[in-house]
């Protein structure tokens, strides 16, 4: 019995007869594969239920460490738990009950964290930064500047990876653990692949640990290093304002010296947050001109390595990976400047403009740090221990110069100016 021929044998030999050929209609759009990608409102009741109570511990612990942010206990409780659902994937049972937890956990760590972005702009009132005047806003702009730059440019020296240098980078520069959190959102772009999602998971956990470890470290050395030179209460302020990470050990730190001092360095801290938004909107517009021209880069070399191939959307079911996956990306392309900074200018420009009551207002910050904390402990979950401790040595190096760059920075500007 004869063999029919393949269909593209076939097709040849219509198009040498003059027959033309029947061409496949183009595959249809490939549905979302992303892992815990939900299915409707009710699949994320689970997860959220795991967050939730999470969140509610972490917020009855915190206040026995007022020290620590309370976003780094949700990480570490994240970080604590994953192995213990880890263990109970491996059991029939289980399995289903962890997987149902995964698209809550998901929206979470993306979702509800923009969300804690935006409400934190209303932490932020204009006219009170403005009133730290130009010279401490020059003190606290240029210290922003010098740090990033610098731990950026010492991350590469060191080869940390790249996410975790820029996650570092941005939480000594600015306000710590939020910081970080507005700048995860940036890192966490369409077309991840699991092991980057890890990784970059990983590079948060870092970031967090390092403004712990250091900010804890300055709360004792910034306050008797002032004295030592001699420094007035303002100008101590204004040094510990422009150069401590977290707001809580900025508090703790002024509040040693004095009263004065802790309202200069409350103000300096806020101007630092101030920043936030043209930092991570800079970060935004690099991160998505590298995602173009990387979509644009595997589209031009698919089409010349394969210029016959049919476009294929992805590599899964023996599809092969070309111009379609460029094309896909391209679609997916991450916006030049987040929604959740133009958010949180919006909240700044409300709480500024006082159309925001006071209530409502402590309504809101308390909703800020519940959206954080949540998050935070979602994105614990897929942190992966061993991992970062077997790499963390590097990371720990880049936190220390970081840290004395910061700390430096800010006394250099204050003798010279303030």
């Amino acid at each position: 019995m004869t063999q029919p021929a393949p269909p593209s044998t076939r097709t040849e030999a219509l198009a040498t007869r003059g027959v033309p050929a029947v061409t496949a209609a183009p595959p249809a759009p490939a549905p979302d594969r992303r892992p815990g990608a939900p299915r409707g409102p009710r699949d994320l009741v689970p997860g959220l239920v795991l967050v939730g109570a999470a969140t509610l511990l972490v917020l009855a612990g915190a206040r026995l460490v007022p020290t620590v942010s309370p976003l780094v206990v949700a990480l570490v409780l994240g970080a604590l738990v994953a192995p213990v659902l880890g263990r109970l994937a491996t059991t029939r049972r289980g399995a289903a009950t962890v997987a149902a937890t995964r698209p809550g956990v998901a929206w979470t760590s993306r979702v509800v964290l923009r969300v804690g972005v935006v409400l934190l702009g209303f932490q932020l009132s204009l006219p009170e930064v403005l009133g730290l005047g130009w010279r401490g806003l020059v003190v606290v702009t240029t210290t922003l500047a010098v740090t990033f730059a610098g731990t950026l440019a010492l991350g590469r020296v060191l080869r940390v990876p790249r996410v975790t240098t820029l996650l570092v980078a941005t939480g000594f520069s600015v306000c710590g653990a939020a910081a970080i959190s507005a700048m995860q959102g940036v890192v966490d772009r369409p077309g991840r692949t699991p092991d980057e999602v890890r990784e970059d998971d990983d590079g948060v956990a870092t970031a967090l640990a390092l403004v712990t470890v250091y900010g804890t470290l300055a709360i004792v050395v910034l306050p008797w290093l002032a004295g030592l030179l001699g420094l007035t209460d303002d100008r101590a302020g204004l040094w510990i304002g422009a150069s401590v990470q977290e707001v809580a050990q900025v508090v703790t730190a002024a509040g040693t010296i004095s009263a004065p001092a802790l309202a200069t360095a409350t103000v300096a801290k806020l101007a630092r947050v101030a920043l936030l938004a043209p930092l991570v909107a800079v970060a935004g517009v690099v991160v998505a001109r590298g995602a173009r021209r990387a979509a644009s880069a595997l589209a031009a070399t698919a089409a010349l390595g394969a210029p016959d191939a049919a476009p294929s959307s992805g590599a899964e079911d023996g599809e092969p990976r070309g111009v379609g996956a460029g094309a896909e990306a391209e679609k997916r392309r991450v916006a030049p400047v987040p929604w959740f900074v133009v958010g949180f200018v919006a909240a700044v420009a409300l709480r500024s403009l006082g159309v925001v009551p006071a209530p409502v207002l402590a309504v809101l910050v308390t909703a800020s740090t519940l959206a954080f904390v949540a998050a935070m402990f979602a994105l614990g979950l897929g942190v992966d221990v061993p991992t970062l401790v077997r790499t963390g040595r590097r990371s720990l190096v880049l936190g220390a110069l970081s840290a004395v760059l910061v700390t430096a920075t800010a006394l250099v500007g204050l003798l010279l100016l303030a």
